[in-house]
């Protein structure tokens, strides 16, 4: 693998700011590797959109990474792997991807109680990949459900602890503390930052499943296995592109991420993404 191949960056893609959970844990992990995120806040939530047009989209934004020269992507959206990461890996088999995956087989083996609350989107429930990982899982324990719905635009919005992001959490929590939940599994990339106010809601004693940590462990796996880890001494840079308001999401960065880097305003056009130059915020 030569240098230039190592320092190209890795892609990281969610439907808004959701993905940025995970970025923050590759940046962690793997501080030295440049980084391009994509958030597809023109077509949030994906959540509610049918799986094949959340493909579609999956499809044009791998595209776009391929563009930008890539050398691993991230699907850093629940509801997108759901949707897409199968096929996304029989397209590209050039590419390594790495996808979400709820953490059901770690809240199974530690639950005390055999109930374990799950949140996440209704695209997120109703895909093959959520089916399979209960099916080979979860058969011993109760899951309860529920898609929050309203949540993922309270925190695009950066509502992370008011009023009515309290009341859907609580509207889904309250009624599993009821039938003894232990663990919550958080199924959708926008839920980490959350953490606090769920914890608040359902107590110290029931665990909160943040799957980013372990996305971040199996991106340097990855890497590291095909000679792909970057070489890079100095912190690697980060691009940010969004088909929202670059504005906004430039002014959430530094709360959701506690960096920042340069915003581009990336439209969809006749179904591809085509980059705005200008619309750089930063």
């Amino acid at each position: 693998m030569s240098q230039a191949n190592k320092l190209s960056p890795i892609g990281i893609f969610d439907s808004g700011v959701g993905g940025l959970s995970v970025l923050k844990a590759i940046r962690q992990e793997l501080n030295n590797e440049n980084i391009i995120y994509f958030g597809d806040q023109g077509h949030i939530p994906y959540g509610s959109r049918p799986l094949e047009e959340i493909k579609k989209f999956s499809i044009k934004i791998t595209d776009f990474f391929i563009s930008r020269g890539v050398k691993l992507i991230v699907v850093a959206c629940n509801t997108a792997s759901a949707a897409a990461l199968q096929s996304l890996r029989q397209i590209f088999s050039e590419l390594p991807f790495v996808g979400m995956e709820p953490a059901i087989k770690p809240a199974a083996e530690h639950t005390r109680t055999g109930v374990v609350g799950v949140l996440a989107t209704p695209a997120t429930f109703q895909g093959a990949l959520y089916a399979s990982v209960v099916e080979r899982f979860a058969g011993n324990v109760i899951l309860l459900q529920n898609p929050c719905t309203g949540l993922v635009q309270q925190i695009e919005c950066g509502d992370l602890s008011g009023k009515t992001t309290r009341s859907i959490l609580e509207s889904a929590l309250l009624p599993m503390i009821k039938q003894k939940i232990d663990t919550v599994v958080l199924g959708c990339t926008h839920y980490p930052f959350v953490i606090p106010l769920i914890q608040e809601i359902v107590g110290a004693d029931v665990r909160v499943i943040d799957p980013a940590p372990a996305i971040a462990r199996q991106v340097s796996r990855v890497l590291n296995d095909a000679g792909m880890r970057s070489d890079f001494i100095n912190t690697g840079k980060m691009d940010f592109y969004t088909s929202g308001d670059v504005k906004e999401f430039t002014k959430l960065l530094p709360r959701l991420l506690g960096e920042t880097g340069s915003v581009f305003g990336a439209g969809w056009k006749n179904d591809n993404i085509h980059v705005d130059s200008l619309q750089n915020a930063c």
